[in-house]
């Protein structure tokens, strides 16, 4: 089993940034790599940024240039820098850790709005 905690999430402008941070615990030595999506009500919640073990990243089109994933494998946490907020990114974002099974965080809301 895979524990995940998220903290960061907010209200901001558009234009503005916001930074997440996802802490792992558990069977950490089965994770093979670890991501964030985020859902809006009636959608699915959609892959926005992964990263592997050796740090190899993969971002959405929409999100390309605006967001960085890091993690610190020390720590077992990964992060989600955002920059640029736009309003089309309000959504809940979700931690995700992906062994045989796909974990989930709780969930934090973040908000873009003026």
């Amino acid at each position: 089993q895979v524990q995940l905690v998220e903290s960061g999430g907010g209200l901001v402008q558009p234009g503005g940034s916001l930074r997440l941070s996802c802490a792992a615990s558990g069977s950490i030595s089965s994770i093979n790599y670890m991501g964030w999506c985020r859902q809006v009500p009636g959608k699915e919640c959609e892959l926005v940024a992964t990263i592997t073990s050796d740090g190899t990243t993969n971002y959405r089109d929409s999100v390309k240039g605006r967001f960085i994933i890091s993690r610190d494998n020390a720590k077992n946490t990964v992060d989600l820098q955002m920059n640029s907020l736009k309003p089309e990114d309000t959504a809940v974002y979700y931690c995700n850790a992906f062994s045989m099974t796909k974990y989930w965080g709780q969930g934090t809301p973040v908000t873009v709005s003026s």
